[in-house]
């Protein structure tokens, strides 16, 4: 049920207390709200919590909806808020940026970003049409991992405004009335995020990647799998780019091309003793393994991390890998291997 479907009885019935009829109101936002907060958070977990909260909060305050606005951009109000309101609390909890043992030198060091994959199967039911006239980005490019990595850069306000307005398409004076703020404030937060955000997304190339799915990408992502399960490093760098990047937030260690990926993935190769395991699944609609690794003397692989592969032409031109194993339920990825 979209909007248009939404009526006056169903919004009655929703005020009397009626959670069928509140569900009706909310669920066709569910799975975009919790993208939504998702890309203002870098959080599965969090985006799901945030979610809970803002339908808690839609619940409760049902009352005080307005019906000259939509319900979903009521909701959205609700869940932008939200996200603000954790973003602020988790600046007040300090964060301990995990460590790596002895690495090799890196290309750079980067900022730490705290950063979760984003299940496909969460995508379903999600429209692809634009929903506001200002829609700056196209659905799948705001989708892709390298989007998402960006977002992470901007201060929590500019973040929130760039979506809404960038890639939800609402226009200033809706954004203002949701964050409570005025039209200036909103074109001023606006152009400022999309001068940092512009200045650090790359070229993503995502017309130059192979269609999701595709017979194509499989033999891309098939040739990489192979490589990594016998632990054959120079197979892996094989299908890389001469530009490809290395990356594993929120680590700081960026490695860039294939001299380098390879002299990290051979020492780290050398310090677990055996290859990985790779499960395959599907990531912010990037092709993906849940990794598993299986101790020597041992029958089980247990989870090790989480990669997500950008692909270009038929190479890999990114790597980014996830040690946080907890998002692995997020992905249906089993909790070991025999």
């Amino acid at each position: 049920m979209r909007d248009a479907d939404v009526t006056d009885q169903t919004l009655l019935h929703a005020r009397g207390g009626d959670e069928i009829a509140f569900q009706a109101l909310t669920d066709p936002y569910r799975r975009e709200l919790q993208l939504h907060c998702y890309r203002i958070l870098g959080s599965v977990q969090d985006a799901e919590d945030v979610l809970q909260e803002t339908l808690l909060a839609a619940w409760r305050g049902l009352e005080r909806f307005e019906c000259q606005a939509s319900v979903r951009a009521w909701l959205y109000r609700i869940a932008t808020n939200r996200c603000l309101d954790a973003l602020r609390a988790s600046r007040r909890r300090p964060q301990q940026v995990p460590r790596m043992t002895d690495p090799p030198s890196p290309t750079r060091h980067a900022e730490p970003i705290w950063l979760q994959p984003y299940p496909d199967a969460l995508l379903d039911g999600i429209p692809d049409e634009a929903p506001g006239p200002e829609m700056r980005y196209e659905s799948k490019e705001t989708i892709a991992l390298a989007f998402t990595v960006g977002l992470q850069h901007l201060p929590p306000q500019q973040r929130a405004v760039l979506v809404l307005r960038d890639v939800l398409g609402y226009r200033a004076s809706e954004v203002s009335e949701m964050l409570d703020t005025s039209e200036a404030s909103v074109n001023s937060l606006l152009q400022r995020a999309r001068s940092a955000f512009d200045s650090r997304l790359p070229a993503m190339g995502r017309d130059r990647a192979p269609m999701p799915h595709s017979r194509h990408e499989r033999e891309i992502v098939g040739r990489f799998a192979d490589a990594v399960q016998s632990g054959d490093t120079d197979s892996v760098v094989a299908v890389l780019t001469d530009d490809a990047w290395l990356t594993m937030p929120p680590l700081p260690y960026e490695y860039q091309g294939p001299t380098a990926i390879a002299g990290f993935l051979h020492d780290r190769a050398i310090r677990r003793g055996a290859p990985l395991q790779l499960v395959p699944t599907r990531a912010n609609n990037q092709p993906a393994f849940g990794c598993y690794f299986r101790a020597l003397h041992t029958e089980i692989a247990r989870p090790y991390g989480l990669l997500v592969l950008t692909l270009q032409d038929d190479l890999v031109s990114a790597i980014t890998w996830f040690s946080d194993t907890s998002v692995f339920p997020h992905f249906g990825l089993p909790r070991m291997l025999r």
